[in-house]
């Protein structure tokens, strides 16, 4: 009976649009997010004790609120299963063995894709933040390409550094990632050898369709969320009065000027 309540507990905490469950959404949010911050700044320093211990204890946090999260689910091991929950997983176990190295650290930047793909948490945020809903399109891809250069980064930095002495720190990996997804190529920095020429095209590949999906995100005409009655089309220019795909008219809520 008691693990009936809890489950039911973490059910309305997880998902439910109560002002305590919001509260508590937002404060995994914020949790999250100064996650991620402590893994960016930590990166650019030098392994200690306390960085390490700080690592662990920050898992075993994150492994309490997976374990909540799955278990609030009607349906836990499809939650577990879902590609996020699987990053999380990976994540996770990156704060959980320090002793494996910084040559793991990189995954922990995983827990950013959390922020990207709970839509539960987008539409929390779709509904009580205006300029997050006015620029939602801008604010994910800007995310995804920051996730894609940290990452490089730190595979750049992890493959290069025992062998390559132009690649003396982070700020030298940092350095050559945006340079060669910009395709810049100042050639002051390379990185010899087949495995350094793969992660180059990786990097200029994906680097450039990332950022190009960002440019577009700021520079075409924006659009509000209204999900269209008759065909279900969720994006509108913002004074639609009539779907374009269909014709029906819609009734899109003002949300006054400013």
């Amino acid at each position: 009976m008691q693990d009936g309540s809890l489950r039911a507990r973490l059910h309305h905490l997880y998902y439910g649009e109560a002002p305590d469950a919001c509260r508590f959404r937002y404060g995994v949010l914020a949790f999250d997010i100064a996650t991620i911050v402590f893994v960016i700044s930590t990166s650019f320093l030098p392994r200690s004790l306390l960085v390490e211990t700080l690592d662990v204890l920050i898992g075993l946090v994150l492994v309490g609120e997976f374990s909540a999260r799955v278990a609030s689910s009607r349906k836990p091991w499809r939650e577990a299963l879902r590609p996020a929950s699987l990053a999380d997983i990976v994540a996770i176990a990156s704060f959980l063995a320090p002793l494996a190295g910084e040559g793991f650290g990189f995954l922990r930047v995983l827990r950013t894709l959390r922020l990207m793909h709970s839509y539960r948490m987008l539409g929390m945020l779709r509904r009580d933040f205006a300029f997050f809903r006015r620029h939602e399109e801008a604010f994910l891809a800007a995310l995804h390409l920051c996730v894609f250069i940290f990452v490089m980064t730190a595979l750049v930095y992890e493959t290069q550094h025992p062998r390559n002495p132009q690649i003396a720190h982070y700020a030298d990996a940092l350095y050559f990632t945006v340079t060669a997804l910009t395709t810049t190529g100042f050639g002051d920095i390379t990185l010899p050898g087949t495995t350094g020429r793969l992660i180059s095209v990786v990097i200029m590949i994906a680097g450039v369709t990332l950022f190009l999906r960002l440019a577009q995100a700021l520079f075409r005409p924006s659009k509000v969320r209204f999900t269209c009655p008759s065909c279900g089309l969720q994006r509108h220019e913002q004074d639609a009065v009539h779907c374009k795909a269909c014709g029906e008219p819609i009734n899109i809520p003002d949300e006054g000027r400013y």
